[in-house]
């Protein structure tokens, strides 16, 4: 047992744990940080070639597909658009400008279930129904936090508008809770599960924290408030970050990006074990990754970076564990990858740059799609990276990187992938398709 424990610490500090190949449970797969083991992924593909099967899903959202034990599950939103007169009085009234927004006067949030190996519409479920719900932003959706699956639950967050728990194998709803928060342009982060906890962030306009539920009950085991914003203006406050739990020599550590912090928490009390300061940043919207003792994060909207954070230490961290920060074609929506000895990120404009993970030095950069915001993904020896209009481009990884295909389907591509069985899941704004060769 302690031979076990001693590799998987090396495992930990080295790189993304290994993955389940057949399984993808959360937001960026089973370790969360977009690395799946599966073998046979397709390399080409279109409308024609390697598709299994295409579902049309009602309504549309930008949460990722979950997978587990031959179901498929996805959270969707069907909104019904306000008139334009609505619209303008129920925006007149905000404290704030909403960035290109929308506006519905009801809308109807569930949860879907598709058979895997065929498809097959299973379970249709109503979460929640809203008359005039909260506006959103035209690039966001009523249902962009992807759910969390594990055996027998489903565990499905709107932010603002609620939070379900469900019984895959009936479609029962077993609890909801309704945390609310002023998003300003809609929710974002997703949800995780850590042991019998399922962990929120409420990154708000008018309130920050982290909380933790009993999976089996819903009801607060614990909530930790975030560090003080040095900002008087409130939309500067809110993020959309979702939670990634590492284990280093010193335990457990559940990181958290917010509004110009970054944070680790002690997953099972709450607890902030540091924090690291990362500039005047906001609305974070992608989840770290880990590898090599450090956290790598974007910080989004404000100051964009990529920041190299060395895990560990006590109290703010700001001066003695940040390692680097690049500037140069940050996202402010995809999240990065670590693959090796380099971290990738794909900018909102398609441009990829690779930064060597320990010094930060940029290795090269190019463009190779237009506008994304789906996070990479790496199987089989290469990363994928997925751009709004249907294309994905397929690379070799390393310091000389290798162009290996361009494919293309129908459709808008803002949720990032899933794998499972050999099989690529993409999900468009209208239909989920399977991707898999011969």
């Amino acid at each position: 047992m302690r031979k076990l424990a001693v590799v998987l610490l090396i495992v930990g500090l080295a790189g993304p744990a290994a993955a389940v190949a057949d399984d993808w449970p959360q937001f960026r797969g089973p370790e969360g940080q977009g690395h799946s083991e599966a073998t046979g992924v397709p390399l080409t593909w279109s409308e024609t070639e390697n598709v299994a099967w295409k579902t049309p899903v009602e309504g549309y959202g930008w949460s990722s597909p979950v997978i587990l034990a031959g179901q498929v599950w996805l959270t969707t939103a069907i909104p019904a658009p306000a008139t334009a007169a609505e619209t303008e009085k129920r925006l007149s009234s905000l404290p704030y400008a909403v960035p290109k927004p929308e506006v519905a006067q009801t809308v109807t949030l569930k949860a879907v279930c598709l058979d895997r190996d065929t498809g097959r519409l299973l379970r249709s479920v109503v979460l929640f129904e809203f008359d005039e719900p909260i506006q959103i932003c035209s690039v966001n959706s009523y249902a962009s936090p992807t759910p969390v699956l594990e055996p027998g639950r489903l565990y499905c967050d709107f932010g603002t508008m609620g939070t379900a728990c469900l019984d895959t194998a009936t479609g029962e709803i077993l609890w909801k809770r309704r945390l609310a928060v002023e998003h300003q342009v809609g929710p974002g982060s997703s949800p995780i599960l850590h042991g019998e906890k399922l962990i929120l962030v409420r990154d708000g306009c008018d309130l920050q924290y982290v909380t933790a539920l009993d999976k089996n009950t819903g009801e607060t085991l614990w909530k930790a408030d975030r560090p003080p914003i040095a900002t008087d203006f409130t939309p500067y406050r809110k993020a959309f970050s979702t939670p990634l739990v590492i284990s280093s020599g010193e335990g457990e550590q559940m990181i958290v990006p917010g509004a110009q912090w970054i944070v680790a928490y002690d997953p099972e009390t709450g607890e902030t074990l540091w924090q690291a300061d990362t500039g005047p940043s906001f609305s974070n919207a992608a989840r770290p990754v880990f590898g090599h003792g450090m956290v790598f994060l974007c910080t989004a909207y404000g100051q964009s970076l990529l920041v190299a954070v060395r895990v560990g230490g006590h109290g703010d961290v700001t001066q003695t564990h940040i390692v680097w920060t690049a500037k140069k074609q940050v996202p402010k929506r995809s999240s990065p990858i670590l693959v090796g000895n380099e971290v990738y990120m794909i900018s909102d404009k398609g441009v990829v740059t690779c930064h060597d993970a320990h010094t930060g030095e940029a290795c090269w950069s190019g463009r190779i799609l237009g506008d994304c915001s789906a996070s990479p993904l790496f199987v089989d020896g290469r990363i994928y990276f997925f751009g709004e209009d249907g294309t994905t481009v397929a690379i070799q990884p390393g310091r000389q990187p290798e162009r290996l295909a361009e494919n293309e389907i129908d459709g808008h591509i803002m949720a990032s992938p899933a794998v499972a069985d050999g099989a690529l899941f993409l999900r468009t704004k209208t239909h989920l398709y399977r991707i898999q060769g011969d």
